[in-house]
């Protein structure tokens, strides 16, 4: 069994899309766990050790993280950590690396406004996937909810009165 890893870390970069030769989706995320603690003397705040991880994000969920994370975020993250092997010019190379099953920005530092991505969107209404928001851009919803969507809200109240359960 794998090692897993569940914290809280900052972006050190941009997360970086690209593609396997099979067209699956792979977004590198660099990241940064410290422990930083306040000295009871000098009532200062004080970076402690530093763990730099590289993770891999895959499919939608890559696809997500590059259009929502950014150099900066702190974000909540799990995932399992591997050993990533690779050859370069005849010379084997590993380093560890973070496979993350979830991330998401941390709310004590961050506002975010949830919604569905394109590609769930369409899914749900029989539609093919389409072209995805550019970096920054919200996705907006065109027409009603799908009747099958239990996280749907009343336009006219802004809310639901009954629980998606």
């Amino acid at each position: 069994m794998l090692p897993t890893l569940t914290g809280v870390g900052r972006l050190t970069a941009d997360p970086e899309m690209s593609f396997t030769q099979s067209g699956k989706a792979v977004a590198n995320v660099a990241l940064a766990f410290n422990s930083r603690r306040k000295n009871p003397q000098t009532q200062e705040w004080e970076d402690g050790d530093v763990f730099f991880i590289r993770g891999s994000v895959w499919e939608r969920l890559a696809e997500n993280v590059v259009e929502t994370l950014a150099k900066g975020m702190e974000v909540l993250v799990t995932g399992e950590i591997r050993t990533r092997s690779w050859e370069k010019d005849g010379q084997k190379y590993e380093r560890p690396d973070l496979f993350i099953r979830s991330i998401a920005p941390n709310l004590a530092f961050a506002i975010a406004q949830v919604s569905k991505d394109a590609a769930s969107q369409q899914n749900s209404q029989g539609g093919q996937r389409g072209a995805q928001p550019q970096h920054g851009q919200q996705q907006r919803r065109s027409g009603p909810p799908p009747q099958d969507d239990p996280w749907a809200v009343d336009a006219a109240k802004g809310y639901s009165d009954e629980p998606p359960f």
